[in-house]
């Protein structure tokens, strides 16, 4: 399983030959302007939840791959009613997709359109894959679903919001990472704009103290599992 970290809360999945991209909010992010959207590869895009820092540049990668859209009822069928392929899902529910198996899960956050309209309850996902299981919360806060996560799946890597503001912030993320019953966390969702700037040095040591790893990738940067 290879991942690839495209900015902010965007990252690319490589499993069992299929190309996941979640949230993918790109072509407006200055740091990520060495990232080429017309060249990425989505044979499904995942979506946490609806705001514009997670959905800018859905429509385009979906044109060029003629991706599946997989979200919540609301955001799914809100892409489906402009003619693009999707699933919809819901809290606590699973499906078999050819790359593994895909689980929606609870997120604190709000979830709207650009447009202000309603973009149903915001979650994360928890994939199994072949030989690997990764959690990706979405934008959330520290939450006690998090302790349910371990019950049904071992997890090899948490994807975790450490920015603070909008989302949980480093210490926190430690507290998730001992939920989840996992060590290894990707860290993202911070230093996009002011309200999320974090201290790398200070945040690694955190992680670091409390006996678990944190990486911070460069964008455009990838890591295997």
């Amino acid at each position: 399983m290879k991942i690839t970290f495209y900015g902010h809360a965007c990252v690319g999945i490589e499993v069992s030959g299929k190309n996941i991209l979640i949230d993918p909010f790109i072509s407006a992010n200055p740091k990520a302007s060495h990232i080429d959207v017309d060249a990425l590869k989505a044979d499904y895009i995942l979506l946490t939840h609806a705001h514009q820092d997670h959905i800018l540049d859905v429509e385009t990668i979906a044109k060029n791959n003629n991706s599946v859209i997989v979200s919540n009822y609301e955001i799914a069928t809100h892409y489906g009613n402009k003619g693009f392929q999707y699933h919809p899902m819901n809290h606590g529910g699973s499906w078999q997709f050819e790359f593994g198996k895909v689980k929606y899960v609870p997120a604190i956050h709000t979830s709207s359109f650009p447009d202000g309209s309603y973009g149903g309850q915001p979650g994360g996902f928890v994939i199994e894959g072949e030989h690997k299981n990764i959690y990706i919360a979405g934008d959330t806060s520290l939450t006690m679903e998090m302790n349910l996560i371990p019950v049904r799946t071992e997890l090899d890597l948490a994807i975790l919001p450490i920015g603070s503001n909008f989302t949980m912030d480093v210490d926190d993320a430690i507290i998730a990472s001992d939920f989840l019953k996992c060590d290894k966390i990707l860290g993202y969702h911070y230093d996009t704009f002011g309200y999320i700037m974090i201290d790398h040095t200070l945040a690694k040591k955190k992680f670091f103290d409390a006996g678990k790893d944190l990486m911070l990738l460069e964008i455009g940067e990838s890591i295997v599992l």
